[in-house]
């Protein structure tokens, strides 16, 4: 009994990992040193892009519950994390090179894993294949997806802002489908009057874009979704014939239809997150805070998920995954990592071991399992298998996710350790009852 993993990156170290720990022989693919993305530059396994943080280690947050979740089943990733962690505050951040060296060692020190150095141009040959391929797969790997897949591939990362349906202030916000074409709270409506508009648009030209990578500077990133920065830059009124347009509204705090209008669009079925609509943007996440916050009704905003733009191949994964992480149409081909529509290194690494675990469970002919809806690594599993999603967008671990409290707790912080430790507790009684 064999397994293929493809990809030396966080998700496949972690299934090769949980894989290895089930005693299942491990064919891991990696074409590094043979062949580098653009963005690849050593030879190791975990290999750190970008950022060496890992986001917040408290448990009280998004991030840090993560983590904790992850280390109940023996993550390589964010052991190594804390064996290589340097001082970030709050944060868990690493030497990246330490952190990567030492991931390779414990990934090549496994009995169970044989490492091909090779660049995959179609399926191995194995009882099962879990592909991982990173957000820069190579166009032979990119053509087998496709064949998987069909048009479900995704090459570019164009994604609005997200915010907490909470968080929002319904005093200067309604409910309204553009000329009542739809249910009646298909949408949250916020709207401005001429005076914010034109504050909110010399605010927006005048904000500070996020750096752009070599390998992203590409063209056709545009042609379907202009940043709505970009958009602005034309014209004081572009945005009001764009996704500002308040045609076929009516508000009703005026009885009149308002000068410019945002509309947000549930992001998901419980309704938690809202998404802005049209607002593919490119600005620093702190540039986003400052400006879209200038919404009356987004004044105090929580955003759950930032606007980004960038190279970044995924598949739409509700149309194509269980929430195991295995293909509709063949349980025994797994996906993990950022290709799958989870979006920052320990979500990847977390995709990574349900994928390896569930695929381990198959080879041994038992049942997959999914994780509680109210952990971190449940909801996200739910979230990228979730056919009520609509213009899928990767997404990144944020409280949004989970199932809201019975209770209404104000305190942020009180009713983020509540969720986490609900979390928590919800996880250690699933994974003594399935015996994990």
């Amino acid at each position: 009994m064999k397994a293929a993993v493809i990809g030396a990156g966080f998700a496949g170290c972690e299934a090769a990992w949980q894989l290895n720990k089930a005693g299942i022989a491990v064919d891991l693919y990696e074409m590094k040193p043979q062949h580098f993305s653009p963005a690849h530059k050593s030879e190791k396994f975990a290999e750190l892009v970008c950022s060496n943080s890992f986001k917040a280690q408290r448990l009280n947050s998004a991030a840090g519950l993560l983590k904790t979740e992850m280390l109940e089943f023996g993550s390589v990733c964010v052991n190594a994390a804390l064996k290589t962690a340097v001082p970030a505050g709050g944060a868990l951040a690493v030497d990246r090179e330490l952190f990567s060296d030492l991931v390779t060692e414990q990934i090549r020190g496994c009995e169970n894993i044989n490492v091909i150095n090779k660049e995959v141009s179609s399926l191995p040959e194995a009882d099962a294949v879990i592909i991982c391929a990173g957000p820069l797969a190579s166009e032979k790997l990119s053509e087998t997806i496709k064949g998987l897949c069909g048009d479900a591939l995704s090459f570019f990362d164009a994604a609005a802002p997200i915010v907490a349906a909470d968080s929002i202030d319904m005093q200067y916000a309604f409910t309204q489908s553009r000329y009542d074409r739809g249910g009646e709270d298909d949408y949250i409506n916020c709207p401005m009057n001429k005076e914010q508009y034109e504050a909110f648009y010399e605010a927006i030209i005048n904000a500070e874009g996020a750096p752009v990578h070599e390998f992203d500077k590409r063209k056709d990133v545009y042609e379907g979704c202009m940043p709505i920065e970009v958009l602005a830059s034309r014209g004081k009124d572009t945005m009001r014939y764009g996704p500002l347009k308040p045609v076929g509204l009516t508000d009703p705090r005026t009885g009149h239809r308002p000068w410019a209008n945002l509309q947000l669009r549930k992001e998901n079925s419980q309704g938690t997150m809202y998404n802005l609509v049209g607002f593919q943007t490119n600005l620093k996440f702190s540039e986003q805070k400052r400006v879209f916050s200038m919404f009356p009704a987004l004044h105090d905003a929580e955003f759950l998920r930032y606007g980004v733009m960038h190279r970044n191949s995924f598949i739409n994964s509700p149309t194509l995954l269980n929430s195991d992480f295995s293909m509709r149409d063949n349980p025994l081909i797994f996906f993990g990592g950022q290709i799958t529509g989870v979006e920052g290194y320990m979500e990847s690494a977390s995709s990574g071991i349900l994928a390896g675990l569930n695929c381990a469970r198959r080879l041994l002919g038992m049942a997959s399992v999914t994780l509680p809806e109210t952990t971190m690594m449940g909801a996200l599993s739910r979230y990228i298998s979730d056919e009520t999603v609509k213009n899928f967008q990767p997404m990144g671990a944020n409280y949004g996710v989970l199932p809201p409290l019975e209770d209404k707790i104000r305190d942020k912080s009180e009713r983020y350790m509540k969720l986490s430790l609900r979390a928590m507790n919800d996880l250690k009684s699933f994974m003594k009852e399935m015996q994990l």
